[in-house]
């Protein structure tokens, strides 16, 4: 008994406190969205803030409005505020039910990467060209290093141009936005599970996607292990929370279309792409 009272000394605040931001509905959507706002601008300033938060937002109101389509339950996005260097660790919406079909899973899945690139190539095209090319011995003011994907450096080298040793590129708001909506699409797409990626693999494969999920997995622990280890971290995350085990639509027996196919082709070659390996240099 002794013990039961100090648990509800304990946690007693806290589950009441739950229960009053449950009772909120979706006043809670509006008050992170706000929150996020504010952490971003203090991160980056108004114009960061703006080109980061109508990434995300492009990214998840297109899952929002295809689970529309489909008549799947789900929230309205819940923004993360969070604090430097992102000001945000992004935004979720959360889905009930079960998947109709393999038809429904994949177009649920690529809409929001899709409408988060439309947005994510823009603004780093338009930031590369107003960041500057700066010499590493001139800079006085704390900075820390970006690694790059393989898109991020193809579009550099077209916008910006070869950068002489001993220099480095200096992003623009609006640019360092858009590396964030790169790197936080291909984390996405990892092909594993239930995230983005992983809806796409299994609509596409199926019930033998669990073989594509061990060895992606596989492949990115060997990542962590060589390049990056923070990302065991993640690799944990995944692990823990199941992640890893992908639910069977109502309809499993429907193969998608060849457009479809060849869509969910284009993503996987767009997570390669947009993936960057090392990150932060600067926490090896």
């Amino acid at each position: 008994m002794e013990r039961r009272r100090i648990l509800r000394a304990l946690f007693g605040p806290l589950e009441r406190a739950w229960k009053k931001w449950q009772g909120l509905g979706r006043w809670r959507n509006v008050i992170l969205f706000v929150l996020t706002v504010l952490t971003t601008f203090a991160v980056g300033g108004l114009i960061y803030s703006a080109s980061l938060m109508t990434i995300l937002l492009a990214h998840e109101m297109g899952h929002f409005l295809m689970t529309r389509r489909y008549g799947v339950p789900a929230s309205l996005p819940f923004f993360i505020p969070f604090l430097p260097p992102f000001g945000t660790l992004g935004a979720i919406i959360k889905m009930r039910g079960s998947m109709t079909s393999r038809r429904a899973l994949f177009d649920i899945a690529v809409a929001g990467p899709l409408a988060g690139f439309f947005f994510t190539i823009p603004a780093i095209i338009l930031g590369l060209k107003h960041s500057s090319v700066l010499p590493l011995s001139e800079v006085s003011v704390p900075t820390f290093r970006l690694g790059d994907s393989i898109l991020f450096l193809a579009l550099a080298k077209v916008f910006v141009g070869i950068v002489p040793e001993g220099f480095d590129i200096f992003l623009h708001p609006v640019a360092f936005a858009g590396w964030i909506g790169l790197y936080v699409m291909a984390l996405n797409l990892l092909p594993i599970g239930q995230l983005d990626g992983g809806h796409v693999v299994y609509a596409l494969m199926g019930q033998r996607s669990r073989w594509a999920f061990s060895i992606a997995l596989g492949i990115f622990a060997l990542i962590a292990w060589y390049f990056f280890r923070p990302w065991f971290f993640l690799i944990a995350l995944i692990l823990v929370l199941g992640l890893i085990k992908h639910p069977a639509p109502r309809d499993d027996q429907t193969p998608l279309d060849v457009k479809r196919k060849l869509i969910g082709v284009f993503m996987l070659i767009l997570f390669i792409l947009s993936f960057t390996p090392v990150p932060f240099p600067d926490i090896l």
